[in-house]
């Protein structure tokens, strides 16, 4: 009895033992002419086997190219394509950079740290102070996705200035929103889409049951004219 512990590795698993065998046999043979058809034999096989495997590009090149990996790069054969590149194909992809720039302050993000540098640039005035105020809104917003209690608004001033390396400051006398309000704020938006939902839900059922007195009413009034439930079915048949 044959185990899998004395086979050959697989090389590629979708085609599966018995094409890895068909290949090293035709590895064996000697005569050229039969080689050659017993590969273009092989090269069939492996197409029906992908048929609805949804491949794209040029198939009839992938399954040769498959086949040649298989023979360990060995199967000498007339092809329609060239035996592809046993340096290329067993090359490693390039480790993908990834930028080396930590986040000095997590609890907001890299992206407010780079608004923060971009308002640095902008010329005194009043868009720059309008642009501070909304930086520092939305640090005090970004602090309280981690702690929903509360926050102190000298915390964020302070980290405005260390973010901005002391060159942000808060205009005289602005004041941020307190807690409260921007997390009602939060809340208060979610009960308003639930209550308009559910008053939406109320009138649906509410118009649903209006129709259905009327369609009853209409019922009744044709029953008494014909005399009964059961003439106005015969004459309504």
């Amino acid at each position: 009895m044959e185990y899998n512990t004395s086979r050959n590795k697989m090389v590629i698993l979708e085609y599966g033992r018995n094409v890895q065998k068909m290949i090293e046999h035709a590895l064996t043979i000697e005569d050229r002419e039969e080689r050659n058809e017993l590969a273009r034999q092989i090269v069939r096989i492996m197409t029906q086997m992908q048929v609805g495997s949804g491949s794209y590009g040029d198939n009839a090149h992938k399954t040769w190219d498959h086949m040649f990996i298989i023979s360990d790069f060995k199967l000498d054969v007339d092809g329609p394509y060239p035996m592809p590149d046993r340096e290329t194909i067993k090359a490693k992809p390039e480790p993908i950079e990834y930028s080396d720039k930590r986040i000095r302050f997590k609890t907001y993000g890299r992206n407010l740290e780079k608004i923060v540098q971009k308002a640095i640039d902008f010329e005194e005035g009043e868009e720059k102070e309008a642009l501070i105020k909304l930086i520092a809104h939305n640090l005090k917003k970004a602090y309280l996705n981690w702690n929903r209690n509360s926050v102190d608004d000298e915390q964020i001033l302070e980290d405005l200035n260390r973010i901005s390396d002391g060159k942000l400051k808060l205009p005289e006398g602005y004041e941020l929103p307190s807690t409260h309000e921007l997390i009602g704020r939060k809340k208060n938006y979610s009960k308003d889409n639930h209550r308009s939902s559910g008053r939406g839900g109320r009138d649906n059922k509410s118009n649903y049951k209006r129709n259905n007195r009327s369609d009853n009413q209409g019922r009744n009034d044709n029953r008494s004219k014909y005399g009964g439930s059961s003439n106005y079915k015969k004459r309504a048949y």
